[in-house]
């Protein structure tokens, strides 16, 4: 079984974009959303998946991530079958030192948000921090996906 180690910054600016070496657009829904068992279907750069992950750990970095690439199709027809409310981003993807940080801008109902994530193999594993990262929110769950698909950051008072 899988275990996802990842931490989670907001993002500062918009300097990413330069570096990007690829980006692509994201749509995901929820057929789960408790933390304990979340469920999610994808389509990502025309390719469609379903990941169950577990619960974080204290720390928030990690948890389990089960996740298998399933037919376009069929992701497109369980989309019929999610909660309400969706996310839609774009991925950049940014090569910093040895890792690759995931930057992702949010649409729809979540505009304005912008949130990196770094996959790490160890919790304790040392990476280089580029200047466009702020503010750490691993752990935070309402920086999670399935939060935001429920409680989009338009709505959250400023």
């Amino acid at each position: 079984m899988g275990k996802e180690i990842e931490r989670k910054f907001r993002v500062k600016d918009d300097s990413y974009k330069e570096s990007a070496y690829a980006v692509r657009r994201i749509k995901q829904g929820y057929l789960n959303s408790n933390p304990e068992r979340t469920v999610r279907v994808r389509i990502d750069g025309g390719k469609g998946f379903l990941t169950v992950k577990g619960c974080s750990d204290k720390s928030g970095i990690s948890r389990f991530e089960w996740e298998r690439e399933i037919p376009l199709n069929e992701a497109e027809d369980l989309f019929r079958l999610c909660e309400p409310g969706t996310i839609d981003k774009a991925r950049y993807l940014v090569k910093v030192g040895t890792h690759t940080v995931e930057v992702d801008e949010f649409f729809g109902e979540n505009k304005g948000l912008v949130l990196a994530e770094i996959e790490l193999h160890d919790e304790r594993e040392a990476y280089d921090v580029p200047d466009f990262l702020g503010e750490e929110v691993t752990g935070q769950v309402e920086f999670y996906n399935a939060f935001l698909a429920k409680k989009p950051y338009t709505s959250w008072k400023k």
